[in-house]
């Protein structure tokens, strides 16, 4: 769900634009929004699966997911759009995090985990690669706002499928959830891709932008300062000395960087000139 949704959305901006009279820094946010809340969510949603079971959060995930796609669907406006797709990118967060722990938990021997995280893995990727094509058709033939819905069908198959072959799991040693620190995370990226999406407009030396990039790094800072107080932090800063870890960072970070950028930009220059 979350590859297909990441991926489908983004040839059907150029129509999304046009429908809703949206600029392109109006676009961005539909898919910055759903990015945003996923990062934000994404290792909450962790804490929340270890310590509330995954089998309840896939499912929670689900109606979320579904719910949102359905608003989406029906978004009036684009600022209702995006709140939508923030409410879907919290829902993928809770999918994501709970399959991963569920896979782990249904396969014991480390060999049969690995082949269900490498199935897994290749569903991912063809979906990565179908995406795209799929989102073409569907907005083309149905409109819009069907890739949002044909969510809504996929996601009461698999709400059955969790209810009748996930196992419930917890994890009694799970850290508890570190509210400070998520905020301040979401906050800090918040205001940093506010301050990157309307610099274009606005200018980079100019008071709004250069404000939102101090508030950015403020509650990034106090964010370090959180996480060095906890016991049991949501991110073990102490990673960061590890040049394997940073190595991995940087080399995912150059791909996201240049997968997202490719994937919501090529769409918009081939449709629009």
């Amino acid at each position: 769900e979350f590859a297909l949704d990441t991926n489908i959305v983004a040839v059907s901006l150029p129509s999304i634009a046009r429908d809703l009279a949206g600029s392109f820094a109006d676009i961005e946010w539909v898919v910055s929004a759903y990015l945003l809340a996923f990062a934000a969510c994404l290792l909450p949603a962790g804490s929340l699966a270890d310590r509330f079971g995954r089998r309840r959060m896939l499912l929670l995930g689900l109606v979320l997911f579904g719910i949102a796609s359905l608003a989406c669907g029906a978004a009036p406006s684009l600022l209702f759009l995006d709140m939508a797709r923030a409410a879907k990118g919290v829902g993928a967060a809770l999918l994501l995090t709970s399959a991963l722990a569920a896979i782990g938990n249904r396969f014991h021997e480390p060999q049969e985990r690995m082949r269900a995280w490498a199935f897994w893995g290749a569903c991912m990727g063809a979906t990565i690669t179908f995406a795209p094509l799929l989102g073409g058709i569907i907005a083309s033939t149905l409109g819009w706002r069907w890739i949002f819905y044909i969510n809504l069908p996929l996601v009461a198959v698999l709400a059955v499928m969790v209810l009748y072959s996930v196992d419930e799991s917890r994890d009694s040693a799970a850290a508890r959830l570190d509210p400070w620190g998520s905020l301040t995370f979401a906050g800090g990226l918040g205001y940093l891709i506010w301050a990157m999406i309307d610099a274009s407009q606005v200018g980079w030396g100019s008071a709004q932008t250069l404000g939102r990039l101090v508030i950015s790094a403020f509650l990034f800072g106090v964010f370090v300062m959180v996480e060095r107080s906890q016991q049991r932090p949501m991110i073990d800063l102490r990673l960061m000395r590890s040049a394997r870890f940073v190595g991995a960072l940087l080399g995912m970070f150059a791909y996201a960087a240049c997968a997202q950028v490719m994937m919501t930009l090529l769409p918009l220059y081939l449709q629009n000139g």
